[in-house]
């Protein structure tokens, strides 16, 4: 199952709306096929498997990340697919909570008389899982905020400069990162400022991720943003006074528009992602600005914190990095706990995730 598991992680980013799932295949003690969903959800990591074992899956077990699906989709249930391989065990570490299969997997398989297992390493399946599962059970998409800041805290000096403030070997990492979520996510304020590609480089992705701006008046930089549809899609998420003439503009070139609700501070964070969920995405990864990453922290929707700390001290005139929180006693402040350091260069990373 920890290879499984380990071979799911290579969907992450790839597969929405999907689940990324790892499948390995057991006879007599040998690994005779071994899978995971491949890039846009198809074909699963159960029909990988089973294509690599042959004829070798007859009396097998088959080790599998996440339930497999019952229903009838693009392609027949991989429920289907184990029964009619032959295989004589499944092992899976988490039930699926769609509910168009939420178990019904499991029991077309004991029905067939297969021998199922759940739960094996389920912990782990879930904290994998977790873009997955909050898109099913909340309809809204894992969201990871990533800061990086000087040591006290800060983004730039108060001129606005901040180009270096980490290393290289953090800037790769952020593009690492950026290729193993769906959408990258940036508010109207850090787009206006930089113009920002938002893609991922230094290598080639399988897939280059959905770049999301979330601006009410669509009043962004028409430069790198528009020039780089080719590249990577970008989602443009608006209030509903946005200007026809932006509209246009932005929809003519290819940008998909999403229109949501102003809540009492702006666009409403909730329902920004919401629209995010219905539209299939399962992890996002926001890099601020202050302001906006402040109004989805307000909604408590940030599930994970990803910052990079760098030995540098900006102090007090500093730009910050979140907005103000409104805070009247610390019992209230959003609690986080610590799930991975790393020393990267000269810059620590530090992983959160909530409580």
């Amino acid at each position: 199952m920890a290879l499984a598991l380990a071979l799911a992680g290579r969907g992450l980013g790839n597969v929405w709306p999907n689940p990324a799932v790892g499948c390995v295949i057991v006879k007599d003690g040998r690994i005779v096929g071994r899978g995971w969903t491949q890039p846009g959800g198809r074909p699963h990591a159960e029909r990988r498997a089973l294509d690599q074992a042959g004829t070798a899956a007859r009396g097998a077990t088959a080790y599998v990340t996440l339930e497999p699906c019952a229903h009838h989709g693009k392609t027949s249930p991989c429920s289907e697919a184990l029964i009619a391989a032959g295989v004589v065990r499944v092992v899976s570490a988490l039930t699926d909570p769609d509910p168009r299969v939420a178990g019904r997997g499991h029991a077309m398989l004991r029905a067939a008389g297969i021998t199922v297992d759940e739960g094996l390493l389920e912990a782990e399946a879930r904290a994998q899982q977790a873009g997955f599962l909050s898109r099913i059970t909340k309809g809204r998409p894992w969201l990871a905020l990533k800061l990086a800041t000087s040591f006290d805290g800060r983004i730039a000096l108060a001129n606005g400069q901040s180009q270096w403030i980490t290393g290289p070997a953090a800037r790769g990492r952020v593009h690492a990162l950026r290729a193993r979520f769906d959408a990258v996510m940036v508010g109207g304020g850090t787009a206006r400022a930089d113009d920002p590609l938002l893609t991922v480089r230094g290598f080639t992705p399988l897939r280059q991720p959905v770049r999301v701006v979330a601006s009410s008046a669509l009043d962004l930089p028409r430069a790198r943003l528009a020039g780089s549809l080719d590249q990577a899609p970008l989602w443009l998420v608006h209030g509903p006074q946005a200007p026809a003439e932006a509209r246009a503009f932005w929809a003519g070139i290819g940008a998909e528009l999403i229109e949501i609700p102003f809540s009492d501070q702006g666009l409403d964070p909730q329902a920004l992602m919401q629209a995010l969920g219905a539209a299939g995405l399962t992890r996002v990864f926001c890099e601020g600005g202050g302001q906006f990453a402040a109004s989805l922290m307000r909604a408590g929707l940030v599930d994970e914190l990803i910052g990079f700390t760098a030995g540098v001290v900006l102090g007090g005139d500093g730009r910050a990095a979140l907005g103000a929180l409104g805070l009247q006693a610390l019992g209230n402040a959003p609690r986080y706990h610590l799930t991975e350091t790393q020393v990267l260069g000269g810059d620590i990373l530090h992983r959160w995730r909530r409580d």
